[in-house]
């Protein structure tokens, strides 16, 4: 999919995100290459504060940006906002746990794959639609690069 460039740093931050993904769901599996432990901290390393910023960016800075052209009043975005509920929840679980961390992590992976194919194929196009082209270079300072 062609992304607007002021669009890369998510975009990039949610290839990394998909490989998480891919591991998460495959922890505890003869498919992983990493133990559960291994993971925890991978997905540390993800979240703080990589991880916190995108979402941060992405509520802070690109739907306000939104709502100022077209009503969020929208399902697709209701929906990415309660996965962002959802992946705090469960990220801050997986955490500051350490047993029956293997079923969370599996969830927080097919989570994230859903959230991020949404964010990619719906709420990305719908904003590049949206905003005038000043808009979406101007946001392009605002957005964090990892």
């Amino acid at each position: 999919m062609e992304r607007h460039e002021s669009l890369y740093p998510l975009s990039h931050h949610h290839h990394h995100a998909l490989f998480l993904a891919l591991s998460l769901r495959k922890v505890g599996t003869e498919k992983s290459k990493l133990s559960v432990d291994e993971m925890k901290k991978e997905l540390q390393l993800f979240w703080e504060p990589n991880g916190q910023q995108h979402f941060r960016d992405e509520e802070e800075i690109l739907l306000p940006a939104y709502a100022q052209n077209e009503s969020i009043d929208h399902p697709e975005i209701t929906a990415m906002l309660l996965e962002h509920v959802k992946i705090r929840s469960l990220i801050n679980q997986i955490l500051n746990q350490t047993e029956e961390l293997e079923p969370m992590m599996h969830e927080l992976g097919q989570l994230l794959d859903i959230h991020i194919r949404r964010e990619e194929r719906v709420i990305f196009p719908m904003i590049e639609q949206a905003l005038p082209e000043d808009v979406l270079k101007g946001l392009e300072p605002y957005l964090h690069k990892d």
